[in-house]
Protein backbone atom coordinates (compact mmCIF):
# COMPACT_ATOMS: atom_id res chain seq x y z
CA UNK A 1 0.00 0.00 0.00
CA UNK A 2 1.10 3.13 -0.73
CA UNK A 3 -1.52 6.08 0.10
CA UNK A 4 -0.25 8.87 2.04
CA UNK A 5 -1.84 9.40 5.56
CA UNK A 6 -4.96 11.25 5.67
CA UNK A 7 -4.37 14.37 8.12
CA UNK A 8 -6.02 17.04 6.10
CA UNK A 9 -8.95 14.88 4.00
CA UNK A 10 -10.79 16.91 1.46
CA UNK A 11 -8.73 19.93 2.96
CA UNK A 12 -10.61 19.67 6.41
CA UNK A 13 -9.17 18.39 9.67
CA UNK A 14 -9.94 15.46 11.65
CA UNK A 15 -12.28 15.91 14.35
CA UNK A 16 -14.18 13.77 16.73
CA UNK A 17 -17.39 12.60 15.65
CA UNK A 18 -20.21 13.04 18.35
CA UNK A 19 -23.24 11.56 19.29
CA UNK A 20 -25.85 13.33 21.83
CA UNK A 21 -28.91 12.29 23.24
CA UNK A 22 -29.95 10.74 19.81
CA UNK A 23 -33.32 9.51 19.43
CA UNK A 24 -34.96 7.74 16.21
CA UNK A 25 -38.65 7.08 16.20
CA UNK A 26 -40.75 6.00 12.60
CA UNK A 27 -44.38 6.96 13.05
CA UNK A 28 -46.16 9.67 14.71
CA UNK A 29 -48.16 10.12 17.83
CA UNK A 30 -49.75 6.34 19.35
CA UNK A 31 -48.28 4.61 16.15
CA UNK A 32 -44.76 5.95 16.58
CA UNK A 33 -41.84 3.13 16.99
CA UNK A 34 -39.18 4.25 19.05
CA UNK A 35 -36.28 2.62 17.84
CA UNK A 36 -33.17 5.08 19.83
CA UNK A 37 -33.59 6.80 22.93
CA UNK A 38 -30.86 9.45 24.56
CA UNK A 39 -28.40 7.44 22.75
CA UNK A 40 -25.13 9.47 23.01
CA UNK A 41 -21.38 8.34 22.15
CA UNK A 42 -17.89 9.70 21.06
CA UNK A 43 -15.88 8.93 18.32
CA UNK A 44 -11.99 10.23 18.45
CA UNK A 45 -9.93 10.21 15.44
CA UNK A 46 -7.78 7.55 14.64
CA UNK A 47 -9.69 5.48 16.98
CA UNK A 48 -11.71 1.98 15.71
CA UNK A 49 -14.92 1.40 16.98
CA UNK A 50 -17.30 -1.32 16.66
CA UNK A 51 -20.87 -0.84 17.43
CA UNK A 52 -23.03 -4.44 18.11
CA UNK A 53 -26.12 -5.72 20.18
CA UNK A 54 -29.31 -7.99 18.85
CA UNK A 55 -30.61 -7.91 15.94
CA UNK A 56 -33.58 -5.09 15.78
CA UNK A 57 -31.40 -2.75 18.28
CA UNK A 58 -31.29 -0.21 15.64
CA UNK A 59 -27.88 -0.89 14.70
CA UNK A 60 -28.48 0.32 11.04
CA UNK A 61 -30.31 3.46 11.89
CA UNK A 62 -27.78 4.79 14.52
CA UNK A 63 -24.90 4.05 11.10
CA UNK A 64 -27.47 6.00 9.04
CA UNK A 65 -27.76 9.03 11.42
CA UNK A 66 -23.96 9.07 11.84
CA UNK A 67 -23.66 9.37 7.70
CA UNK A 68 -25.97 12.37 7.58
CA UNK A 69 -28.42 9.87 5.49
CA UNK A 70 -31.24 10.34 7.93
CA UNK A 71 -31.92 12.77 10.65
CA UNK A 72 -32.29 11.78 14.61
CA UNK A 73 -35.98 12.58 15.60
CA UNK A 74 -34.35 14.21 18.64
CA UNK A 75 -30.68 15.00 19.46
CA UNK A 76 -27.59 16.09 17.58
CA UNK A 77 -24.90 14.37 15.54
CA UNK A 78 -21.66 16.21 15.04
CA UNK A 79 -18.51 16.28 13.25
CA UNK A 80 -16.30 18.36 15.60
CA UNK A 81 -17.86 21.54 15.52
CA UNK A 82 -20.18 21.21 12.50
CA UNK A 83 -23.88 19.45 12.58
CA UNK A 84 -24.42 15.68 10.22
CA UNK A 85 -27.83 17.00 8.99
CA UNK A 86 -26.94 15.53 5.08
CA UNK A 87 -24.28 13.67 3.50
CA UNK A 88 -20.76 15.01 4.78
CA UNK A 89 -17.35 15.00 2.74
CA UNK A 90 -15.74 14.20 5.73
CA UNK A 91 -17.73 10.83 6.43
CA UNK A 92 -17.38 8.02 3.51
CA UNK A 93 -20.01 5.39 4.05
CA UNK A 94 -19.79 1.39 3.33
CA UNK A 95 -22.64 -0.76 2.94
CA UNK A 96 -23.39 -4.78 3.24
CA UNK A 97 -24.59 -4.83 0.03
CA UNK A 98 -21.71 -4.64 -2.32
CA UNK A 99 -23.79 -5.78 -5.37
CA UNK A 100 -26.05 -3.02 -4.80
CA UNK A 101 -23.41 -0.17 -4.72
CA UNK A 102 -21.01 -1.12 -7.66
CA UNK A 103 -22.52 -0.42 -11.02
CA UNK A 104 -22.08 -3.35 -13.25
CA UNK A 105 -21.76 -1.52 -16.33
CA UNK A 106 -18.71 -0.05 -15.09
CA UNK A 107 -14.77 -1.04 -14.96
CA UNK A 108 -13.50 -1.02 -11.26
CA UNK A 109 -11.84 1.80 -11.51
CA UNK A 110 -14.14 3.91 -13.07
CA UNK A 111 -16.81 2.40 -10.06
CA UNK A 112 -13.72 3.96 -7.77
CA UNK A 113 -13.60 7.14 -9.60
CA UNK A 114 -16.92 8.18 -10.41
CA UNK A 115 -18.10 9.69 -7.14
CA UNK A 116 -15.14 12.23 -6.63
CA UNK A 117 -16.44 14.14 -9.91
CA UNK A 118 -19.36 15.39 -7.28
CA UNK A 119 -16.61 16.76 -5.55
CA UNK A 120 -15.25 18.45 -8.62
CA UNK A 121 -12.01 16.31 -8.82
CA UNK A 122 -9.97 16.73 -12.21
CA UNK A 123 -9.95 13.49 -14.18
CA UNK A 124 -6.41 12.80 -13.87
CA UNK A 125 -7.01 13.09 -9.99
CA UNK A 126 -9.54 11.11 -9.98
CA UNK A 127 -7.62 8.64 -11.90
CA UNK A 128 -5.04 8.29 -9.80
CA UNK A 129 -6.73 8.41 -6.13
CA UNK A 130 -8.63 5.47 -7.81
CA UNK A 131 -5.24 3.53 -8.99
CA UNK A 132 -3.65 4.03 -5.21
CA UNK A 133 -7.30 3.53 -3.43
CA UNK A 134 -7.27 -0.19 -5.31
CA UNK A 135 -4.04 -0.67 -4.46
CA UNK A 136 -4.45 0.16 -0.85
CA UNK A 137 -6.77 -2.81 -1.02
CA UNK A 138 -4.62 -5.41 -2.65
CA UNK A 139 -6.25 -4.98 -6.09
CA UNK A 140 -3.70 -2.54 -8.03
CA UNK A 141 -4.23 -5.21 -10.92
CA UNK A 142 -8.16 -4.93 -11.57
CA UNK A 143 -8.77 -1.69 -12.57
CA UNK A 144 -9.88 -2.80 -16.11
CA UNK A 145 -12.06 -5.13 -14.98
CA UNK A 146 -15.94 -5.50 -14.46
CA UNK A 147 -17.32 -6.16 -10.88
CA UNK A 148 -18.97 -8.89 -12.02
CA UNK A 149 -15.46 -10.74 -12.73
CA UNK A 150 -14.45 -10.43 -9.60
CA UNK A 151 -15.72 -12.47 -6.28
CA UNK A 152 -17.62 -11.40 -3.15
CA UNK A 153 -14.50 -10.66 -1.16
CA UNK A 154 -12.85 -8.60 -4.52
CA UNK A 155 -16.05 -6.78 -4.90
CA UNK A 156 -16.19 -5.38 -1.30
CA UNK A 157 -12.50 -4.35 -1.82
CA UNK A 158 -13.64 -2.19 -4.31
CA UNK A 159 -16.59 -0.85 -2.66
CA UNK A 160 -13.52 0.17 0.38
CA UNK A 161 -11.56 1.06 -1.99
CA UNK A 162 -14.45 4.07 -3.32
CA UNK A 163 -14.64 5.14 0.04
CA UNK A 164 -11.02 5.52 0.98
CA UNK A 165 -10.88 7.73 -2.43
CA UNK A 166 -12.48 9.74 -1.23
CA UNK A 167 -9.80 10.97 1.61
CA UNK A 168 -12.38 11.10 4.12
CA UNK A 169 -10.98 11.42 7.44
CA UNK A 170 -13.80 8.86 8.95
CA UNK A 171 -15.20 5.73 7.56
CA UNK A 172 -18.34 4.23 8.57
CA UNK A 173 -19.25 0.51 7.54
CA UNK A 174 -22.48 -1.71 7.95
CA UNK A 175 -22.28 -5.42 8.05
CA UNK A 176 -19.57 -4.66 5.80
CA UNK A 177 -18.39 -8.07 5.45
CA UNK A 178 -21.23 -10.52 6.29
CA UNK A 179 -21.71 -11.66 3.07
CA UNK A 180 -18.26 -13.05 1.78
CA UNK A 181 -16.69 -16.01 2.99
CA UNK A 182 -14.99 -17.21 6.29
CA UNK A 183 -11.75 -16.53 4.59
CA UNK A 184 -12.71 -13.20 2.67
CA UNK A 185 -13.70 -12.21 5.72
CA UNK A 186 -10.58 -12.65 7.85
CA UNK A 187 -8.33 -10.91 5.05
CA UNK A 188 -11.06 -8.01 5.29
CA UNK A 189 -10.53 -7.49 8.67
CA UNK A 190 -7.45 -7.24 8.63
CA UNK A 191 -7.32 -4.88 5.69
CA UNK A 192 -9.47 -3.14 7.34
CA UNK A 193 -7.12 -2.43 10.79
CA UNK A 194 -4.20 -2.19 8.02
CA UNK A 195 -6.47 0.97 6.70
CA UNK A 196 -6.68 2.30 9.85
CA UNK A 197 -3.14 2.27 10.51
CA UNK A 198 -1.89 3.70 7.57
CA UNK A 199 -4.23 6.62 7.06
CA UNK A 200 -4.92 7.67 10.53
CA UNK A 201 -8.45 7.36 9.31
CA UNK A 202 -11.33 6.98 12.27
CA UNK A 203 -13.54 3.20 11.61
CA UNK A 204 -17.05 2.77 13.02
CA UNK A 205 -18.20 -0.87 12.04
CA UNK A 206 -21.72 -1.61 12.62
CA UNK A 207 -21.63 -6.04 12.93
CA UNK A 208 -23.77 -8.85 14.71
CA UNK A 209 -20.80 -10.82 15.14
CA UNK A 210 -19.11 -10.26 18.36
CA UNK A 211 -15.67 -11.85 17.68
CA UNK A 212 -15.55 -9.57 14.92
CA UNK A 213 -16.18 -6.63 16.86
CA UNK A 214 -13.67 -7.62 19.97
CA UNK A 215 -10.91 -8.51 17.24
CA UNK A 216 -11.31 -4.88 15.40
CA UNK A 217 -11.77 -2.59 17.98
CA UNK A 218 -10.05 -0.03 20.21
CA UNK A 219 -13.83 0.17 21.58
CA UNK A 220 -16.87 -2.05 21.60
CA UNK A 221 -20.17 -0.01 21.70
CA UNK A 222 -23.08 -2.41 22.69
CA UNK A 223 -27.09 -1.60 22.08
CA UNK A 224 -29.92 -3.03 23.87
CA UNK A 225 -32.89 -2.43 24.96
CA UNK A 226 -36.14 -0.84 23.28
CA UNK A 227 -35.90 1.49 22.22
CA UNK A 228 -32.16 1.05 22.24
CA UNK A 229 -29.44 3.00 23.52
CA UNK A 230 -25.56 2.55 25.02
CA UNK A 231 -25.81 -0.28 27.69
CA UNK A 232 -21.98 -0.82 27.85
CA UNK A 233 -19.02 1.26 26.11
CA UNK A 234 -15.86 -1.38 26.54
CA UNK A 235 -11.94 -0.76 25.86
CA UNK A 236 -10.48 -3.26 23.82
CA UNK A 237 -7.11 -4.05 25.93
CA UNK A 238 -5.56 -6.29 23.13
CA UNK A 239 -2.78 -4.39 21.94
CA UNK A 240 -2.46 -2.29 18.85
CA UNK A 241 -0.83 -5.84 16.49
CA UNK A 242 -3.79 -8.78 16.47
CA UNK A 243 -3.71 -11.67 14.44
CA UNK A 244 -6.33 -13.72 13.31
CA UNK A 245 -5.24 -16.70 15.67
CA UNK A 246 -2.88 -15.54 18.37
CA UNK A 247 -5.26 -13.09 19.08
CA UNK A 248 -8.57 -15.12 19.18
CA UNK A 249 -6.77 -17.71 20.89
CA UNK A 250 -5.67 -15.35 23.92
CA UNK A 251 -7.71 -15.54 26.94
CA UNK A 252 -8.33 -12.08 27.26
CA UNK A 253 -10.09 -11.82 23.82
CA UNK A 254 -12.73 -15.09 25.60
CA UNK A 255 -13.11 -12.55 28.49
CA UNK A 256 -13.83 -9.40 26.38
CA UNK A 257 -16.15 -11.61 24.17
CA UNK A 258 -17.70 -12.61 27.11
CA UNK A 259 -18.71 -9.71 28.45
CA UNK A 260 -19.92 -8.67 25.06
CA UNK A 261 -22.22 -11.09 25.02
CA UNK A 262 -23.54 -11.17 28.48
CA UNK A 263 -24.35 -7.37 27.27
CA UNK A 264 -26.50 -8.18 24.45
CA UNK A 265 -28.43 -11.05 26.41
CA UNK A 266 -28.84 -8.25 29.14
CA UNK A 267 -26.86 -9.59 32.03
CA UNK A 268 -23.72 -8.58 34.01
CA UNK A 269 -20.69 -10.86 33.73
CA UNK A 270 -18.40 -11.31 37.03
CA UNK A 271 -15.83 -12.82 35.11
CA UNK A 272 -13.96 -10.02 33.31
CA UNK A 273 -11.55 -8.34 35.68
CA UNK A 274 -12.50 -5.38 37.78
CA UNK A 275 -11.44 -1.90 36.12
CA UNK A 276 -10.32 -3.90 33.09
CA UNK A 277 -13.01 -2.32 30.92
CA UNK A 278 -15.00 0.80 30.36
CA UNK A 279 -18.17 1.23 32.64
CA UNK A 280 -21.24 1.94 31.20
CA UNK A 281 -21.05 5.44 29.92
CA UNK A 282 -24.60 7.66 30.00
Amino acid sequence: MNLRPNSSAVGHERAALIVEDVSKSYGHAGAAHHVLAGLSLRVEPGEFVCIVGPSGAGKTTLLRCLSGLMRPTSGTVRYGDRAVTEPLAEIAVVFQDYRGSLMPWMKVRDNVAFPLQGLGVKRDVRRRRADESLDAVGLADVGDKYPWQLSGGMQQRVAIARAIAYESPVLLMDEPFGSVDAQARFDLEDLALALRRQLGISIVVVTHDIDEAVYLGDRVIVLGGKPATVVDDLDVDLGAGRDQIETRADPRFAELRTRVLTRIRGGNDSSVRPGAASPVHP
